[in-house]
This record gives C-alpha cells, structure tokens and sequence, in this order.
C-alpha cells in the first residue's frame, strides 16, 4: 500500500510538472508565477536540457585578473557552449518543450542579431525541424554563416526592434511556424537559468555574477536559480552606454523611449536599449539593483584581455563583465569570490578589432 501510495504521488507530481509546462506555454508574462514556479521550470529545462549537453561548461580561474581586482574571479565559459554561445540552452529547451506538447511541430523562426539564431537552427536542426532566423541589417557575416551552416534560413530586415518583430511574426502566420524569441519567452529564460545550476554546483559561495545583458533572459534565469538556491548572491547585469537600465530597475518602471531601438554600440550581441515585457519584471525582482555600464573601448580592451591572459576567443558582447573586473573601480566593490560569464565567442577573426 506505502509503494502504491508513492506511486500515485510520483504520478500527481508528473502530472503536474506537465501541466505547468503547458501554461508556461501558453503563458505571455510571469506575473502569476511564484519564485517556486518560475525555479521549477529551470530545473526542467536543465532535464531536458542535459542528455544534449553532457559537459558542462568550464569554469576557469586568473592570477592576474585576482591581482588586478583584488578578487578571486571565476569565468564561466559559455563562448565554450554548443554553437558558441549560452543562447543554445534557452533555444534547445523551447523547441523541446513545444515538440511536448506538439509532437507535429513543423518549424521555428526567430529574430535575432545573430547567437539566438545560430542556437535555434542548431536545436532544430537537432530536433529535425525547420527554421527560419529573421536578422537585421549589419548582423556580422561570420554568424549568418553559422546560422545557414546549420541549416536555416536566414531572411534579412531593417536594424530595428520593431522591423524584427513584424518580419518574425509574419513568417510565423504565413508559414505555420511557431516563435521563438530571443529572450522574451519563459521557456527560453528557463534554458538560460540553467547556468545559474551549473555556477552552483561550480562556485556554491559566490558572492557575485556578472553578465552582459541585452533582452535579460540570461540575467532574469540566472537571477531566478540564484534568489531561490542561495539568495545573498548579487546578479548583476553589464550593459553598455546608452541602456540606462540602472535607473529603470530603481524606479521598477520602463522609463525608456519608445519605439524600443539599438544602442550604437561594437558589441551587437547587446545592442538591445530596452529588455523585454517578461523579463524586465523578473529582473526588478530577482536581480541585483547594480548595474555596470561599460563604454566600446573598455570592452575591446577586455576583449583582447581575455585572448591574450585566458586563450580564450570571446565576442566583444561578452568582454562586457571582463572589463568591469579589470576597472580600477571594482576593487572597492563589495564580494569576494565573483564569477563572470563569459556570454560567447563568435566574431570574425579577419580583422581584430584592437589590431
């Protein structure tokens, strides 16, 4: 009878994971969802996530960057991540939770500046299913080559938020396929937090993580793993010029101008001004109120930092948190054990950015 009754427990339980797995589909904010809820999803993103990824990405260690922040810093290597970048784990468990709940699915598109994308052809490509990547002007050559390498269809549009949006949802009506966001999507939040498990298991009394951010759906995942499993950790976003995120995160208010633009900035990866309507609530929530600005320079420098002390390729995107550890500044910041993410490392080779 005991066995029985652990049974139907273990039963109810699946039952419900499932059905939350189906409102997380369905769902277009997380305004309804507990700290709980939104933890969960994490976790079963990282189940279905893992047999895809049976390494987890490295954590590595710096003298000198110690030296120079008067920190111990850890860099999570995520420009070591399937196609290149963490974007694969966010575009790897959307695809695999709608094939749950549609095991006809036909195709995906996306918008994207060039990682998401090459995430998401690569996922369905592994999951033998159609995509279509919609890219603004300007995306750098060396990733929509990636992207058609893998198998997808690449559809060129103006370099504006709002361009990329109409194109994607376009190509979904037409073409029967379903969207897969960049960012703003709690499937795709659910994948990228699973980094944050990972940090855990690889640095469990880190006292802070810094990313770039763009949309925020590494930095609402991350911070969403972390305010559960060990909430004195501070996640803290870096962002470039222009973003202004600090002050909307104070006030819990998008005090930004609309329509949503690019900021003029080297590192496209995060280009995007504004995060998304998702995102930014989870992020006023969860994440660490600090946030970094860095300027082209600092993570060019950063950028070339990194290949020549790590041997490490990155992008100029994720030289943004290498180049706060680096500041003269960040040594009076609070922490001592700080991890950094090291976002990815597609970029073109041909003409260095520093030479």
């Amino acid at each position: 009878m005991l066995c029985c009754c652990k049974l139907c427990l273990r039963n109810l339980k699946k039952l419900f994971d499932f059905r939350l797995s189906r409102e997380i589909l369905k769902m277009g904010s997380s305004e309804n969802l507990s700290l709980d809820d939104l933890f969960n999803e994490v976790l079963r993103a990282e189940k279905r996530i893992r047999p895809h990824f049976p390494n987890k990405t490295p954590v590595i260690t710096n003298e000198d960057a110690d030296a120079i922040s008067g920190k111990q810093i850890y860099f999570k290597c995520e420009n070591l991540q399937k196609t290149g970048a963490f974007k694969a784990r966010g575009a790897l468990n959307a695809i695999l939770a709608h094939l749950e709940k549609d095991p006809k699915l036909s195709g995906v598109v996306t918008h994207s500046s060039g990682n998401h994308g090459q995430a998401l052809a690569w996922a369905a490509k592994r999951c033998g299913i159609a995509c279509t990547v919609v890219v603004p002007e300007g995306t750098p050559s060396a990733k929509i080559g990636l992207i058609k390498k893998y198998g997808a269809e690449c559809v060129v549009c103006p370099p504006t938020p709002t361009a990329r949006k109409e194109t994607c949802a376009r190509i979904a009506k037409e073409e029967n396929k379903v969207e897969v966001p960049p960012y703003d999507d709690l499937l795709v939040i659910a994948g990228q937090g699973t980094i944050g498990l990972e940090l855990l298991e690889q640095v469990p009394d880190v006292d802070m993580v810094i990313m770039p951010i763009s949309g925020g759906g590494m930095t609402s995942g991350v911070s969403i793993a972390f305010a559960k499993m060990h909430p004195t950790t501070q996640v803290c976003p870096v962002e470039p010029v222009g973003k202004d995120l600090q002050r909307c995160l104070s006030s819990g208010q998008r005090l930004w101008p609309n329509p949503p633009q690019f900021l003029p900035t080297l590192a496209e990866g995060i280009r995007m001004q504004q995060p998304g309507d998702i995102t930014f609530p989870l992020m006023c929530q969860y994440t660490a109120h600090t946030v970094f600005t860095v300027t082209d320079a600092e993570m060019v420098a950063g950028m070339k930092w990194a290949w020549q002390n790590l041997k490490l390729v990155i992008e100029v995107s994720a030289a943004a948190g290498v180049a706060v550890v680096l500041s003269e500044s960040f040594r009076s910041v609070p922490g001592h054990k700080v991890a950094v993410v090291l976002s990815g490392g597609n970029c073109t080779v041909d003409t260095l950015l520093w030479a």
